[in-house]
C-alpha cells in the first residue's frame, strides 16, 4: 500500500526522477516559461518554488545549497541575480501552470508553466500589487492636480472677465460724465449768446 507516499513518481526511479527535474527547473529558470505535460509541472512547481525562495537571501550557503538541486552554475547564477531581483516582493506563488488541452500523439494533458513575474500578456502595466497601489495614488494625484489646475484656469478666467466688464464700466462712466460736460458747455454758451443779444436790444435808439 502507498499511505503516506505523496510524491509524485512520474514513472521513473529516484535518480532519474532528480536529474529530470534539475534538468526541467534549470531550463524554467533560463527561459521562462516551458510546455510539458501537467503531472511533471505540478511536480516540477513543488521542487523549483522552494529554490526561488532561497534566492531571495543571497549567501554562500544558499546557493550551495541550490546548486546542490539544480547542478548548474548558470542556472543558479540567472536565479540569483536576475529572477531575485524580480521576485523580491512576492511572498510565494512564483510559477504559474495553465492547461493547454491533449497532446496529439498520446492523448496526454499538456500544460505551460511560466515565472509569473516574467509574463508579458498578463503583466503589461504592472509588476506586483504593490507597485500597482503605487500607480493608483499617483493617478489619483495627478487627477487632483489636474482638478487643481483647472479651478485655477477658471478663476483666472473668472478674474479677467471681471476685470473687463469694470474697464467696460469706467468707459461707459467716461463718456457720459463727457457728454455731461459738453451739454451742459451747450447751455451756457446758449446763455451767453441769449444775454448778448438781450444787451445789444437795449443798447441800440428807437
Amino acid at each position: 500500500m502507498r499511505h503516506g507516499k505523496k510524491i509524485a513518481h512520474l514513472g521513473r526511479k529516484t535518480g532519474h526522477r532528480k536529474y529530470m527535474l534539475a534538468n526541467m527547473a534549470c531550463s524554467l529558470i533560463e527561459h521562462k516559461s516551458i510546455n510539458t505535460t501537467v503531472a511533471k509541472a505540478k511536480a516540477l512547481k513543488r521542487y523549483v518554488e522552494p529554490l526561488i525562495t532561497k534566492s531571495k537571501n543571497d549567501s554562500t550557503h544558499n546557493r550551495r545549497i541550490v546548486f546542490s538541486y539544480l547542478k548548474n552554475k548558470y542556472a543558479v547564477t540567472e536565479l540569483f541575480r536576475n529572477i531575485s531581483d524580480k521576485i523580491g516582493d512576492r511572498p510565494g506563488g512564483y510559477t504559474r501552470i495553465i492547461k493547454l488541452g491533449n497532446r496529439l500523439g498520446d492523448n496526454a494533458s499538456m500544460a505551460l508553466i511560466e515565472l509569473v513575474d516574467f509574463n508579458s500578456v498578463y503583466n503589461i502595466n504592472t509588476d506586483s500589487n504593490k507597485k500597482t497601489r503605487r500607480r493608483k495614488k499617483a493617478k489619483t494625484t495627478s487627477i487632483q492636480e489636474a482638478v487643481v489646475e483647472d479651478a485655477v484656469v477658471e478663476d483666472a478666467v473668472v478674474e479677467e472677465a471681471v476685470v473687463k466688464d469694470a474697464v467696460v464700466e469706467e468707459a461707459a462712466v467716461e463718456d457720459a460724465v463727457v457728454e455731461e460736460a459738453a451739454v451742459e458747455d451747450a447751455v451756457i454758451e446758449e446763455e451767453n449768446n441769449d444775454d448778448k443779444s438781450s444787451d445789444s436790444k437795449n443798447s441800440d435808439p428807437k
